[in-house]
């Protein structure tokens, strides 16, 4: 799985899997204990995970999705430090730390707070998508 295979739905929480594309839409599983199926439809505003990024004030404007959960990854292992309910100024911190060119002015709480709910379903149901693939490839010869 990568992160082509994960999908948000514009209006439903948490993350699901694309199993396949159907006559009316696509076909999701939620990445959840329950795994529940469902046709996400024409109406429903559905975002691949590999398509989402996030503003920054660099000259290319803004750094894929992937490459954050994976710098998250690779710098806290799963322990974020962040406490049951951080709030904003504890969020904006963390955000400058991963992302020092983050747009502060574009980037609002609520984003970060969904980033870090995706990195927690990610690495719980699917840790494979944040490995590095420089180190699978190492791995591999």
């Amino acid at each position: 799985m990568n992160f082509k295979d994960i999908a948000t739905v514009s209006g439903k929480p948490g993350l699901y899997k694309v199993l396949k594309p159907s006559r009316s839409g696509v076909i999701l599983e939620s990445m959840d204990e329950k795994k529940g199926k469902m046709v996400a439809g024409m109406a429903q505003r559905v975002s691949i995970l590999s398509d989402i990024s996030i503003y920054t004030l660099t000259e290319e404007g803004a750094e894929p999705l992937e490459s954050v959960m994976k710098k998250i990854e690779a710098e806290f292992q799963g322990d974020l430090g962040l406490d049951a309910n951080p709030d904003d100024a504890e969020l904006r911190a963390f955000m400058k730390h991963i992302l020092p060119d983050v747009d502060e002015s574009r980037v609002y709480t609520s984003d970060i707070k969904k980033l870090i709910s995706w990195y927690k379903i990610i690495r719980t149901n699917a840790p494979e998508v944040l490995e590095n693939t420089e180190d699978k490839k190492e791995e591999e010869s």
